[in-house]
């Protein structure tokens, strides 16, 4: 198994992941694909300017676990992942055109924030493996 670690901020998104997290099919494809239950949002982290060239590489290259769309909802590609060294969770990247290469989504079994005692502008580490 390969892993590349990332630098990145954290910010707070417009909820979207939140509604996408909270539907049922979604949820279930979490818990049999990614072995945990979901907490009800997600955590926005923005990719550090000097990592974007690695993630993209990676997301080109890498297979995925698949979140397959129920119809009118984009697929998602998710990576298996660590954050700050011990917290497992998972990158989820939505296949909407016009997303933002240097932006990823993190779902896990907790809010991180809270867990972590993290604010926006806090960096972060992650460490994605594939």
């Amino acid at each position: 198994m390969r892993a590349i670690r990332l630098k990145g901020t954290i910010f707070s998104g417009k909820q979207e992941g939140a509604r996408f997290i909270r539907l049922p099919w979604v949820r279930k494809q979490i818990v049999d694909k990614l072995s945990f239950t979901p907490y009800l949002g997600t955590f926005n982290i923005k990719v550090a300017e000097d990592n974007v060239a690695k993630l993209k590489e990676v997301l080109k290259k890498a297979k995925s676990i698949d979140i397959s769309p129920a119809e009118d909802f984009c697929r998602g590609r998710c990576f298996k992942a660590c954050l700050m060294e011990n917290v497992e969770c998972a990158v989820v990247i939505p296949e909407i055109a016009g997303y933002a290469e240097d932006v990823i989504e993190i779902v896990a079994s907790a809010n991180l924030r809270k867990k972590l005692h993290l604010e926006d502008g806090d960096t972060v580490d992650i460490k994605i493996t594939f």
